[in-house]
């Protein structure tokens, strides 16, 4: 959960557009596809320009079962806290679990290591059936799903084999937002899961069921001043710049973990590094790839990546804007066997959040008050955090929606932020090339 300044100018962004020819998708090979038609399916034809295909809504009040939380926040957007269970606060990392269901993970729950003690760390089971064209009276037409977010079920972060070596919150040994700020995720080849923090910056592995296997995993030389070992020692990496996005190798052996933020001892302010972390020996490799943001949003941050192919990874760009204000919400494309003059990696847009064209009127009609639904779409939510390869050119993306704080969808109303996941088609997105 990234919570910066909004001061963005408005200024031009000067990005490549991504380089596609082909008019017709590739059916998708994603296990999500074709599931009970709960997942817009990728089509045999469509517009050669990006466009959305699906949309559903958790609504933001959709607590789950736990203890009370929220009791050390302060209310906002009408929402009045404590809260009767665990808010969903948006989405932080989406992985298709196959059949239509995704594995969706919120971060520590409200912004800092001092507010979530009484947050517990999940990874929640869901099921979306997506809204794919708009309903019309008295038509029999497909309309796809109703656009809602099933939750099936948890798993419950917890240590009880004591790997963790250093103090955690709750006697029990359940995790906390406390004690770790999740804020991605992936699924190894043994089923066991992994995540990228950013109070450490470490790694976390845990087990199918959620027990924590390994003490975290500290990238050498970073750390943050939540750092549990920091001491008297110096951060040289700022609160909530860790690892927002972890890639995972397509062959399943190396994790690909980003700093969201420069580190504070970097004179290029631009410049975001990425590590590689070899599953087999659990340990970094030692190779590093530099990244830079777009020169017009120097402050931009990292919100997700993941793997396209071997050596190709598509990754969220985003500002910390929302609603009208709201100026960088891309996702590029890198390959890390191509860099620039100046050794950072090349990148090519693929996708402009803030203008997506809806073509079937997926969005709408609109909710009253919502802003940016029609036939050209914002997703002009915050937190863009989320971001998944779905096959036949297909993109998941999901918000944090920092709740009960962030309200882009509903600027001048006093109505948080829902929890938004949207399928978008980029055609020829198989096919591009840095």
């Amino acid at each position: 959960m990234s919570r910066t300044s909004e001061n963005h100018p408005r200024t031009r962004t000067t990005a490549v557009a991504i380089a596609v020819a082909c008019l017709v998708a590739v059916p998708g090979a994603g296990s999500a596809a074709g599931a009970g038609g709960t997942v817009p399916p990728a089509g045999t034809a469509g517009p050669a320009s990006p466009s959305l295909l699906g949309r559903a809504i958790l609504p933001s009040d959709a607590y789950q079962p736990g203890p009370v939380s929220g009791t050390l926040i302060d209310g906002a957007n009408g929402v009045t806290p404590p809260f009767p269970g665990q808010p969903i606060p948006g989405f932080s990392a989406v992985l298709d679990a196959g059949q239509g269901r995704f594995w969706g993970m919120p971060d520590n729950g409200y912004g800092s290591k001092s507010n979530s003690s009484d947050f517990l760390l999940r990874l929640y089971l869901i099921r979306p059936s997506f809204r794919t064209v708009p309903p019309r009276r008295g038509s029999t037409g497909r309309t796809g799903g109703p656009g809602t977010v099933q939750v099936l079920r948890h798993v419950q972060l917890r240590d009880p084999d004591r790997r963790i070596p250093f103090p955690l919150t709750r006697a029990d040994r359940l995790l906390t937002g406390a004690d770790f700020d999740l804020e991605s995720v992936r699924r190894a080849v043994d089923g066991t899961f992994w995540f990228g923090e950013e109070f450490g910056p470490f790694l976390l592995h845990v087990s199918a069921d959620g027990r924590v296997l390994d003490a975290p995993v500290p990238l050498p030389g970073v750390r943050s001043p939540q750092n549990p070992y920091l001491g008297d020692g110096t951060a040289n990496l700022p609160a909530s710049r860790g690892f927002e996005g972890t890639a995972l190798s397509t062959d399943g052996t190396r994790l690909y973990p980003w700093l969201e933020g420069a580190l504070t001892t970097d004179p290029d302010p631009r410049r975001r590094v990425v590590n590689e972390f070899d599953l087999r020996a659990r340990r970094y490799t030692g190779r590093t790839w530099s990244y830079r943001v777009d020169e017009d949003f120097p402050s931009a941050v990292i919100g997700d990546v993941t793997a396209l192919d071997r050596n190709r990874f598509l990754l969220i760009e985003r500002d910390d804007a929302q609603g009208l204000r709201a100026r960088q919400k891309k996702v590029y494309l890198v390959d890390l066997r191509h860099t620039d003059d100046e050794g950072h990696l090349r990148k090519t847009l693929v996708l402009d959040l803030l203008s997506l064209p809806d073509p079937s009127g997926v969005s709408v009609p609109a909710r009253p008050g919502e802003y940016g639904v029609g036939p050209v779409f914002s997703f002009c939510l915050q937190s863009v955090e989320s971001l998944e390869v779905l096959g036949g050119d297909r993109l998941l993306i999901a918000n944090d929606n920092n709740y009960p704080g962030s309200n882009g969808r509903w600027a001048g109303h006093d109505r948080p932020d829902d929890t938004e996941l949207i399928v978008v088609r980029v055609p020829g997105l198989s096919r591009a090339t840095t």
